[in-house]
């Protein structure tokens, strides 16, 4: 076994890596560029080598500097991840001639299936059914929009060496072709280091569902069931499951010894994904095939008890699999949600900053992770289980120059209803702040009816929220659980107050039992009666609610059970209340006296201020193109200017005809959030 291996990467992805070699006794040693030098990973390996500036196309990715990084450490082999040099066939090939094992495939299956374009064309001539499309190289964006009207719209324009949803665009129309095709050569360029351009048909209504394959270099193949990966966001997946709710047993089957005779077809040895479009009568359709470690790998671990890191690196030594596809069985469900520094408030757009808070929910049975020596082949103990993958730490910095990826949350229980549960639980409990992140949004999800009943495609988001996330609305009877547990805070912050002033003897007594709540545009009228095992909150309707839990003042967590069902609040003081966040809702909370609410009633409202007229800086990044110039006349939906943030490109467009009166800003500007752009007449 090796002694040392070196880790090709960052991030979360590097600290699962690390803790695999670690419960196996292997050192590790990582990478980091200028940005990265006080990251998790660098701070959990053994050893850690510089490698360059910030962007990854001058530190990650740059096969010399990790080439000279494995010789100066003694890496026996390397680990590449996900990303960045994980399906490059060329560091294959520099890791063979420096005599250093590669965790991955073979550079052959590399190149035969990392590809899209060779992929698609070796499925179809071993007969595997794929998608409609052209898979020869694109010179031009006018060639683009020939070829579109020939497959007929929509398309599905992508980077034959893309990933993780960069470089892809969907196009509807010859317009939209022109300008996908040239954003996603700019995005494959600047990510992959390879532009070429190719497209196929979308296929509408269709189920993202992928299969875990696992080879060994002496024949041996078998398939770890399949994840459903329907819920994505511009093509990169959200939310993912293991197994689908869609799939049968016999579909499962024929989709995994399909994928299996594939990657046996091309010598694959190593972990490595066959991805699928399913539509509604469980036809299948080979997409691609990932030669790496895929992101959403956690929840085939948690239904298979199988640690997928450490059976690359000992297909990598050489060793035969242990496993065969009868010791494959798939135990209860898991779900796995990625939390994103990205705003779900202004179009998921990226969010940097510092974390100044990052208390994650205790993991628990988490599997393979918690060095569980009984893990493997046995369903986690307790009724449910939450692993979090995470590559950061409350204080760390998220930076421009990487995906925006935070965390991992996964959940397993022996149901899907029991996962959902346990995932809104360990959501609402997740505290973040200092950047804007998705976790309200994937709250929502987790509650959806669509989510829920498992009838969802890769149209979710675009079709439940076409306008963008607003937050969540909670139905009445969840405002009156929030309603009771804030009155019940809002009492016991009093007399703390009280006691603190030193202004009253007897605090209790001193502080009323009459409240008026009011959240979400509705109010209510509550009286409390406190014991000391908690409060019984009285509602003027009649309604009662029992409310126990430890909060005290300035607990950032509120744990409660109210009307005998748990309520996890995060918490946060604002004048006369609360900011408090739970099941995807942001609510102000405001708890007075009734005499208090009587005069907020007559309060004017306080008005935002008017930025019709320009255009905002909706996210921190990069200036890369202004389209307009002073005294330009736009007409609604024209593109203005390309923003790069996070390694993805973001055209802002006009929302109404207008006049450019002053352009503050040119390319190669850094600019900030709400940085105002351009200004119209």
């Amino acid at each position: 076994m090796f002694n040392k291996i070196l880790i090709a990467n960052r991030g979360e992805i590097a600290c699962r890596v690390i803790k695999t070699a670690r419960k196996m006794g292997i050192q590790t040693v990582a990478i980091y560029s200028d940005a990265d030098k006080q990251a998790l990973h660098v701070q959990m390996a053994d050893e850690a080598v510089h490698i360059g500036p910030p962007p990854a196309n001058q530190s990650y990715i740059v096969i010399d500097k990790v080439m000279e990084a494995i010789t100066s450490s003694g890496a026996q082999a390397v680990h590449p991840g996900y990303g960045f040099l994980s399906e490059n066939a060329k560091f294959a090939e520099a890791l063979e001639q420096a005599g250093v094992a590669f965790i991955g495939p073979p550079k052959g299956a590399i190149e035969a299936m990392g590809d899209k374009i060779t992929s698609k064309k070796i499925a179809q001539e071993a007969g595997v059914s794929t998608v409609p499309g052209y898979m020869g190289l694109i010179e031009d964006a006018e060639e683009a929009v020939k070829i579109s009207g020939e497959i007929g719209y929509p398309v599905m324009i992508k980077a034959s060496a893309g990933g993780g949803g960069k470089g892809m665009r969907i196009a509807w129309t010859d317009a939209e072709a022109r300008e996908g095709f040239q954003s996603s050569k700019n995005e494959a360029a600047n990510s992959f280091g390879d532009d070429r351009i190719f497209i196929e048909k979308f296929v509408t209504q269709p189920r993202h569902i992928e299969i875990q394959v696992l080879c060994d270099a002496h024949g041996n193949g078998i398939y770890l069931g399949e994840r459903e990966c329907s819920i994505q966001r511009r093509n990169q997946k959200v939310v993912e499951e293991a197994p689908s709710p869609f799939l049968d047993e016999a579909t499962r089957k024929a989709m995994g010894e399909q994928a299996v005779a594939l990657a046996q077809a091309v010598g694959y040895a190593s972990a490595g994904t066959v991805e699928f479009i399913v539509d509604g009568e469980k036809n299948f359709y080979f997409l691609e095939m990932n030669t790496r470690l895929q992101v959403e790998h956690p929840v085939t671990e948690l239904i298979t008890g199988v640690d997928l890191v450490e059976q690359m690196i000992r297909v990598a030594n050489g060793e035969k699999l242990t496993i065969t596809q009868d010791d494959v069985t798939l135990t209860g469900w898991a779900i796995e949600n990625r939390l994103y520094a990205e705003d779900p408030y202004r179009g998921f757009l990226p969010s940097i900053g510092r974390l100044t808070r990052y208390r994650p929910p205790m993991e628990v049975a988490a599997g393979p992770l918690l060095d569980n020596d009984k893990w493997q082949g046995d369903a986690p103990s307790g009724p449910a289980a939450v692993r979090n993958d995470t590559g950061v730490y409350e204080g760390g910095e998220i930076s421009m120059y990487y995906d925006p990826m935070i965390a991992k949350l996964c959940t397993w229980a022996p149901t899907r209803a029991e996962a959902i549960e346990a995932m809104r639980v360990a959501l609402d409990s997740f505290e973040v702040e200092g950047i804007g992140h998705n976790l309200p949004f994937l709250s929502a999800v987790m509650d959806h009816p669509k989510f829920v009943s498992g009838d969802m495609t890769t149209a979710f988001i675009a079709e439940e929220y076409p306008d963008g996330f607003n937050g969540v609305e909670l139905p009445e009877a969840e405002l009156m659980r929030i309603a009771a547990a804030c009155s019940a805070m809002h009492r016991v912050a009093e007399i703390r107050r009280a006691r603190v002033s030193g202004r009253m003897d007897n605090h209790e007594r001193k502080v009323g039992a009459d409240w008026n709540v009011r959240l979400q545009g509705q109010s209510y009228d509550v009286v409390i009666d406190a014991d000391q095992d908690g409060s019984t909150v009285r509602f003027d309707g009649g309604t009662e609610l029992r409310v126990t839990g430890g909060w005290t003042p300035g607990d950032q967590l509120a744990e409660m059970t109210v009307g005998d069902a748990p309520l996890v609040l995060k918490v946060g003081k604002i004048s006369g209340g609360f900011r408090i966040r739970t099941r995807g809702a942001e609510i102000k909370v405001h708890v007075r006296t009734p005499r208090q609410a009587e005069l907020a009633r007559k309060m004017p409202e306080k008005l935002p201020p008017d930025t019709s007229k320009m255009l905002l800086c909706p996210m921190p990044g990069l200036m890369v193109k202004m389209d307009v110039a002073v005294g330009d006349e736009v007409q609604d939906g024209q593109a203005l200017c390309t923003i790069e943030a996070m390694k993805m490109e973001n055209i802002l467009r006009a929302e109404r005809k207008g006049v450019v009166s002053k352009i503050n800003a040119a390319a190669g500007d850094s600019l900030a959030v709400d940085d105002v752009i351009i200004e119209f007449e």
